[in-house]
């Protein structure tokens, strides 16, 4: 009887890539967790295939807080062509359309980007990853298939004009999650009256992590080739790096032994309602054991949501 196939390490904690241009999001975590030789990786939402930069991956009990990434705001740099328009809204995509820019004056530019701050409405491109019925849209586009789009509210916390020169508009963007930067590049090109697409997009932070952060997919391979698994294992930000941002408690051993258990328990000095991380106390300055995440309930108590599993 022939044996199973190999799961692959026990690998646990978060890696920021960079993710690289004409790589699917998918496409990255899947050599990263080969090289890894990792059992367990998820992405954190995905970038397009034309997009760089920050793309969080989580490793084994990491993928229990992953949810918290996808959820969290995203920062974007990206730089839109205008005058023409295209299948995919982004320079992957087939020309459909070309309009004439005119001779906007930046003030121009400023009173057109301005409509888009703040909570705005904004319908999905056919060639996103949302679902219709468990099929991605991108998928029945690339079928000729088009349907209609339920508008989607977001929020543009900041919509600032980096530069504009001839057809080519720089932007940085601070969004809420489910906010299409493709989408926001047509937008402006209608409302301007000529038409645009995203011609590069940089994620520059995603939650509480940044650009500065992140590792290449050569850098990975060459420390794997040169050092090994263990100098890529040191690379990886522990689970609660997803939470940091979020306020933290500590447990007693036996308050944790009960929480472990699935039982919502009484903390002194914690916060009055929302989620926090949760860890084991410790007998020095440093934080303890991180043992996951809780809510706050009505009464005080300390309800757990999501655990990492004792031994990893």
């Amino acid at each position: 009887m022939a044996k199973g196939r190999n799961k692959g390490r026990k690998v646990n904690g978060i890696l920021l890539l960079d993710k690289p241009p004409k790589l699917t999001s998918n496409g990255a975590l899947q050599l990263v967790k080969r090289l890894y030789k990792a059992a367990k990786a998820g992405h954190t939402g995905s970038l397009d295939p034309l997009a760089t930069g920050v793309l969080p991956l989580c490793f084994g009990e990491a993928t229990k807080f992953s949810q918290f990434l996808l959820e969290a705001d995203k920062q974007y740099v990206t730089t839109i062509t205008l005058g023409v328009s295209t299948t995919t809204g982004d320079a992957d995509g087939e020309i459909v359309d070309t309009g004439a820019v005119g001779s906007y004056t930046i003030d121009d530019i400023e009173e057109v980007v301005s409509q888009f701050r703040g909570v705005i409405d904004q319908t999905p491109s056919m060639y996103s990853a949302v679902k219709l019925n468990g099929e991605p849209l991108y998928k029945l586009a690339r079928q000729g298939i088009e349907v209609e789009r339920e508008s989607r509210r977001v929020t543009i916390y900041k919509l600032d004009v980096l530069r504009y020169e001839a057809d080519q508009l720089e932007l940085e963007i601070i969004c809420s999650k489910g906010t299409y930067i493709r989408s926001l590049a047509e937008d402006i090109g209608e409302v301007l009256g000529c038409g645009a697409h995203i011609s590069a997009l940089r994620r520059i932070a995603s939650g509480p992590f940044n650009v500065d952060q992140v590792h290449t997919l050569e850098e990975l391979e060459s420390l794997r080739d040169t050092e090994g698994l263990a100098a890529l294992d040191r690379l990886l930000m522990p689970e609660s790096a997803a939470v940091q941002d979020w306020p933290a408690v500590e447990l007693t051993e036996i308050t944790a032994s009960w929480l472990r258990q699935g039982q919502a328990v009484q903390i002194p000095h914690a916060p009055t309602e929302g989620w926090v991380r949760i860890f084991s106390e410790s007998e020095d300055d440093n934080q303890g054991e991180f043992l996951g995440v809780g809510e706050i309930l009505g009464d005080g108590r300390v309800a757990p949501r999501r655990l990492v599993a004792v031994h990893h």
